[in-house]
């Protein structure tokens, strides 16, 4: 039957779904786990706990699709990425929390590399720009703040992961120290065009080699889980960070295609192909998803804050009880009253990169009512994917021909027309919002030779909703000029 199953991590929970070889989902399960603010600007999560709920959910979801684990021909692994944990060798506990991707504590840090002309050094070596949301500073801030930790890893008895690595550690019962080549690339310490880990970037943040995992690439054998961990040993035959993933679930593993994933934050990637060619726009340039024996790449953008921003008018304002009723509340309005939401709480991503931005809202009046406020946060996610992507378009020389669409808030109908409307790009919405799931099947299938190649994923790939531009001229333009200004107000608040 080709049974596979995907272990989906992610920033506010874990997931678990089985899946067929066409794609259709047997069973799932999911589990929030806390997220901790210990400061302004911090981001803590307990790897313990992802752990746990990853286990439970695997679980969970198997019996929910009335299978065995012996059924089950491979898993793959997808992750949230650049959150960085770092745990024993010997006891395998975590040293620390985990510091979550979106964590800003290190910017004074990258401020002052920044300023000592380094970054670009990490940017022609990674792809990547030096800001905190990866992982290179994350490890350094670990290693001079927890006690004895620096001298821990310098004995050799400190290992690195992003949660994916965590992930194998614990599924294999600490026999497999291993990445694959997606998540490896956000570290900010993988040399990307030569494949390896880079000794002058190791050697500047102060971070043994011996902490470093073993880089495979997305569609490989990674191991066995242990049998008495779901009943019977599966194959972990596939891993990649999650957007990576997402852009294989939507089939883009050809150049020119593009996806952007509503997600906590949204990302928009576009396959470049085999040849890492650097950003002129303060895009990333990343390692993607590819078949056994070929090298892709990717040019990314990522928006920090997303669906996140919902979260915040349920769970900070109180102004909608569930994040699904937000569109309703929205339409209840022919538009934001000159609202603008710049949700940058915890800075802004590509291709502004400013990381001391803070969120704002600017153009209120004393006819600004909760709806307005709801349509302008749901604005302000569709302005920032659409600077990504035009960003894009300037790197690549030409338009988009369209955007694949995934993730939880591109169920929403009134957001999506609204990037179709901001970007003139038809927006595509597959039957499968799973794609990041999916993506991770993809990988384990392929490896487990459920399918001989991608072309067979082509046939799986459904459309749920094509959604066309219907506005255009001079109201677009003034709301982008608009959007504009609302960014510089937000920007460098120091």
């Amino acid at each position: 039957m080709g049974i596979l199953l995907a272990l989906d991590q992610g920033t506010t929970s874990s997931r678990a779904i089985v899946f067929d070889r066409f794609g259709k989902i047997l069973g799932s399960a999911q589990r929030e786990f806390r997220q901790s603010f210990p400061m302004p600007g911090w981001v803590e999560h307990d790897p313990e706990e992802i752990w746990r709920t990853q286990f439970e959910v695997v679980r969970e979801a198997l019996k929910n699709a009335s299978l065995e684990a012996s059924q089950v021909v491979a898993l793959g692994i997808t992750n949230q990425r650049e959150t960085t944990v770092v745990w024993d060798r010997k006891t395998g506990v975590p040293v620390s929390p985990a510091i979550v991707w979106q964590d800003r504590r290190t910017s004074e840090r990258c401020d002052t590399l920044r300023l000592e002309g380094f970054e670009e050094t990490v940017t022609q070596k990674t792809g990547l720009t030096l800001d905190p949301y990866f992982c290179a500073t994350k490890v350094e801030w670990i290693l001079n703040q927890v006690p004895d930790a620096r001298s821990k890893a310098e004995n050799g008895d400190l290992l690195f992961g992003t949660v994916d690595t965590w992930l194998i550690w614990k599924l294999t019962g600490g026999a497999v120290h291993a990445t694959d080549i997606t998540n490896a690339s956000r570290t900010l310490l993988w040399n990307l065009k030569e494949g390896r880990w880079d000794d002058e970037l190791l050697e500047r943040f102060k971070i043994p080699i011996s902490m470093m995992p073993e880089v495979k690439p997305s569609c490989s054998h990674f191991g066995e889980t242990q049998k008495e961990l779901f009943g019977s040993p599966v194959i972990i035959g596939g891993v990649a960070g999650d957007q990576q993933a997402a852009l294989f679930g939507q089939n883009c593993s050809r150049p020119g295609l593009a996806k952007n994933t509503y997600g906590t934050g949204c990302f928009a990637l576009m396959n470049i192909g085999s040849e890492a060619v650097m950003s002129k726009s303060r895009l990333l340039t990343t390692a993607a998803c590819a078949e056994q024996g070929q090298n892709a790449f990717a040019l990314e953008g990522s928006v920090f804050c997303g669906g996140s921003a919902v979260q915040w008018l349920r769970d900070g304002l109180g102004i909608i009880n569930s994040a699904a009723e937000i569109e309703q509340l929205a339409l209840s309005v022919e538009d934001t009253g000159g609202v603008y939401v710049v949700p940058a709480f915890t800075g802004l991503g590509a291709p502004h990169w400013d990381s001391h931005a803070r969120g704002t809202i600017v153009g209120i009046t004393r006819g600004t009512t909760k709806a307005h406020l709801a349509r302008a946060t749901l604005e302000g996610i569709a302005f920032q994917v659409m600077d990504v992507l035009k960003a894009m378009e300037m790197d690549m020389g030409e338009p988009l021909c369209e955007l694949r669409v995934d993730g939880g808030a591109s169920k929403n109908d009134l957001l999506m027309q609204m990037q179709a409307d901001f970007l003139g790009t038809p927006v595509v919405r597959s039957k499968m919002t799973e794609a990041t799931a999916l993506g991770a099947a993809f990988l384990a299938g392929l490896t487990s030779h459920v399918w001989t190649d991608t072309r067979e994923l082509d046939e799986i790939y459904q459309v749920d909703r094509v959604f066309e531009p219907t506005e255009s001229g001079d109201s677009i333009l003034d709301r982008k000029h608009q959007w504009t200004q609302a960014l510089q107000r937000a920007g460098r608040w120091d």
